[in-house]
């Protein structure tokens, strides 16, 4: 059980390492080259089948672009060339757009999970804590509360990147508007489906850009992302931007969450790689 998480890389690290091993071992051999006169020894890498059954595999090695193994499965990244312009563009706070250790593919990945049933006619989310006004709201009720939309890069502590995604959403400065905080809240704990929580310091919380999110570049998200409704908060790991969200709530005590309690940092600042506690 690994919660419902924003990314998971315990889950997916054999599958990386298979393929790793598998394609080193093929490109070791005499000529270090993949083509049909070349064929590898799939008895002795048979997880290189794949890959060599999927020949845009080749194209994409030959091209310049990358895959990333991932849950089984082949994802492409970008070139070098993007994250290194990434790296170089600098956001208005002065930091590199790119976080050090990070980088730019096309699109989320499916990063694991207990997910939730995905399903609008059930949601509910349940605004309480140290406020004056708790109060809970459907799906109907969260699209009636004002709205936004904000451009936001998300960063996955297993070193991936998408930039630029549009989020629709409420944002927690709004939530936390509407529900009057008690003096002395200091973190947002969000929770999620199955006892999932994570835990966020107000301030990172209530920034322009922090949302309570049900769409991503115009669609809903997958249920593997977090529909019907998750948590962005986009300058820290995306581990914090709980998936399939069922509550905020305003502490004035820190409350370390899921993985927090099991070895992540507690704050998760990509730009200083708070990776682990």
């Amino acid at each position: 059980n690994f919660g419902p998480t924003g990314c998971n890389h315990e889950r997916y690290w054999p599958y990386t390492q298979s393929f790793v091993a598998g394609y080193t071992a093929m490109m070791a051999q005499p000529g270090g080259k993949v083509s049909d006169s070349k064929r590898p020894d799939l008895q002795r890498f048979p997880t290189m089948q794949q890959p060599w059954d999927r020949r845009q595999f080749i194209k994409n090695a030959a091209a310049g672009a990358g895959l990333i193994a991932l849950g089984g499965g082949l994802f492409r990244f970008l070139s070098d060339d993007a994250s290194a312009a990434a790296a170089a563009e600098k956001r208005p706070d002065g930091r590199p757009r790119l976080p050090p250790g990070q980088r730019v593919i096309e699109k989320l990945k499916p990063m694991g999970g207990d997910e939730g049933d995905g399903d609008v006619k059930t949601f509910s989310l349940r605004v309480y804590g140290a406020v004056k006004k708790p109060f809970s709201v459907d799906y109907a009720g969260l699209l009636k509360l004002p709205q936004v939309e904000r451009a936001a890069d998300v960063h996955c502590v297993t070193g991936w990147t998408v930039l630029g995604a549009m989020f629709k959403g409420v944002q927690v400065a709004k939530l936390a508007e509407l529900a009057e905080l008690q003096d002395g809240v200091a973190h947002v704990i969000f929770e999620a489906a199955h006892g999932y929580t994570a835990n966020v310091p107000l301030k990172d919380a209530t920034t322009d850009n922090a949302l309570i999110t049900y769409r991503m570049n115009g669609k809903p998200f997958a249920l593997t992302h977090g529909a019907p409704v998750r948590g962005l908060i986009p300058d820290l790991y995306f581990w914090k931007s709980a998936k399939w969200i069922t509550g905020v709530r305003f502490v004035k005590k820190d409350e370390p969450g899921y993985w927090e309690t099991r070895g992540y940092h507690n704050h998760a600042d990509p730009w200083t790689e708070e990776r682990y506690g």
